[in-house]
């Protein structure tokens, strides 16, 4: 296992499988201007590193992410505001472009993106969560957009992936309303795919990771991309792209090994080549 850590967030890999984690468990992970920095550039990392196959975001302590610290200054500065001061109109608006930096960089992540929700994700909290391609949650966990609650609206891309995930009717019901929603209801509404005990959800989390890194990571890749991008083209545009990618996933020596393995019976050895 190797990594590093930047201010509110450490970066690991753990075999093939890197893991992100918010680190400010004493204030839910709620975003500071490390955070938000130190989340784009190990997103950007896990991208970068050729060996890594797949990408985990979690919370350190009992929270996922309870969403913007109120109380942090400008992310320019990364400074707390004394009691009662309120952030600046500016101050808001530099917050909002560091958090789409990280939207951006989860959008650019070629990779399985893994989210495992192990506390309450509130607010930019949720939007982080919704930004992965599959979140796993802890039995009891609790969610909320949060937005309209507080008179905003979401800067970072709640409102396009929310929709995209569970339809629009259920997400302008849980976008309107700001009102709570757990770890069960979420299964129900197809926002998390599996839940598990607490003490369980990790363990679960990375046996699933290992299980896509042992797949063709070209395979993986250019299916993610092609269902991105599908959602958003015709299907002829799509089918074009498919054999684009389909021709050159065939010219790979994973294509030779994932046959080559099954008629000898055993497990095959995707190299990514």
């Amino acid at each position: 296992m190797n990594g590093y850590e930047y201010k509110d967030v450490i970066y690991e890999v753990r075999g093939t499988v890197a893991v992100i984690t918010m680190n400010r468990p004493e204030k839910l992970n709620a975003l500071s201007a490390g955070m938000t920095e130190g989340m784009a550039e190990a997103l950007k990392a896990g991208q970068m590193d050729s060996n890594v196959r797949v990408v985990v975001i979690t919370g350190a302590g009992r929270g996922f992410c309870s969403g913007q610290d109120l109380q942090a200054r400008s992310l320019a500065e990364g400074r707390g505001l004394p009691d009662g001061v309120e952030p600046t109109i500016a101050d808001r608006r530099y917050n909002i472009h560091a958090i789409q930096a990280v939207a951006r960089a989860a959008q650019q992540l070629d990779k399985p993106y893994l989210a495992a929700l192990n506390g309450p994700a509130a607010g930019a909290g949720l939007d982080l969560a919704s930004m992965a391609d599959i979140r796993f949650a802890a039995k009891g966990a609790r969610f909320t957009t949060a937005f309209a609650r507080n008179g905003i609206v979401s800067g970072d891309g709640g409102c396009y992936y929310l929709p995209r995930i569970v339809g629009m009717a259920k997400a302008l019901d849980l976008m309107w309303t700001s009102r709570m929603f757990d770890a069960d209801e979420a299964l129900e509404l197809g926002y998390v795919t599996k839940v598990f005990e607490p003490e369980a959800l990790m363990d679960e989390t990375m046996a699933y990771a290992e299980l896509l890194s042992n797949c063709a990571p070209i395979s993986v890749q250019y299916i993610k991309q092609l269902a991105y991008q599908s959602q958003n083209t015709d299907l002829d545009t799509a089918l074009r792209m498919a054999q684009y990618m389909q021709t050159i996933a065939t010219s790979t020596d994973d294509a030779l090994e994932g046959p080559r393995a099954f008629r000898e019976k055993r497990p095959p050895n995707f190299t990514g080549r």
